[in-house]
């Protein structure tokens, strides 16, 4: 995976992070490196239900985010956003300056190529192999097989799994499924990758396994976004941490831990 160039100035970022409405950067004039932008976000539903409320969030090229918070306190909304599966009701989301709330229907293929994304729950095909689990988000778009083999290939050894690259799921452990699918989540070299609650259904030390690939494949050049609600990992890895609470951010700090240190 080719590197990407320096993120921008983190004393930049916290001055754009602690920027009132009044002030807040345009858009418009966001520096091509920011990989995603949320301004003035909400989320609200029929029933009432306000999901996020004003939302302002900027990740730049490079950047480690651990986006953390109760039960019910709006990552998940954040992630259907990004991943278009739900727009927001008031505010604008941005990937490489594309406006998400604005792409046609036949666009949305096509930009969600440039998110991988990985869940708890592996969503690997059963009947296919680890190669072919990979290699089946290239098919689906189209990808040429001469091309599909050696990107399967290269990403299989960023994950450490060339040598189960011809067994089933069934065949592997929680860790090596949980490989798989972020391995499937890369092989298209998206410019952003988010992995929510990766470790919800592995063991401690697996878990921890999961932890380093990720930050392995951040010092690649990927950009990732994590959901989580293991505090211990977070408060180790001390990397950038996005606090959400009742759909507000309330906090927002580089090097932390999972609970606020006053």
């Amino acid at each position: 995976m080719a590197m990407v160039s320096p993120a921008t100035s983190e004393s930049k970022l916290s001055q754009n992070r602690r920027a009132g409405a009044a002030d807040r950067q345009p858009l418009d004039s966001i520096p091509a490196r920011i990989v995603l932008a949320m301004q003035g976000v909400t989320k609200s539903y029929p029933n009432g239900r306000v999901a996020l409320r004003g939302v302002d969030l900027i990740i730049p090229e490079g950047d480690f985010v651990f986006l953390v918070g109760p039960s019910g306190a709006g990552k998940s909304t954040v992630i259907k956003l990004l991943i278009r599966d739900e727009l927001p009701t008031k505010g604008l989301v941005l990937l490489d300056g594309r406006d998400l709330g604005r792409l046609k229907r036949r666009d949305v293929p096509k930009i969600r190529r440039r998110i991988g994304v990985v869940f708890q729950d592996f969503k690997l095909l059963p009947n296919k192999t680890v190669r072919d689990n990979v290699g089946f988000a290239l098919e689906v778009t189209g990808t040429r097989h001469r091309d599909i083999v050696p990107a399967v290939d290269r990403v299989l050894r960023v994950v450490g799994l060339t040598g189960q690259a011809d067994q089933l799921p069934g065949q592997l452990s929680g860790g090596e499924q949980q490989r798989t699918a972020i391995a499937r989540a890369l092989v298209h070299n998206p410019r952003l990758f988010i992995a929510d609650e990766p470790t919800g259904n592995l063991d401690p030390v697996i878990s921890w396994e999961i932890i380093q690939l990720l930050l392995r494949i951040n010092e690649l050049g990927v950009t990732v976004l994590m959901a989580t609600h293991n505090a211990e990992v977070v408060t180790a890895v001390r990397k950038r941490v996005v606090a959400l609470e009742n759909g507000r951010i309330v906090r927002d700090e580089v090097g932390a831990a999972y609970h606020r240190e006053d």
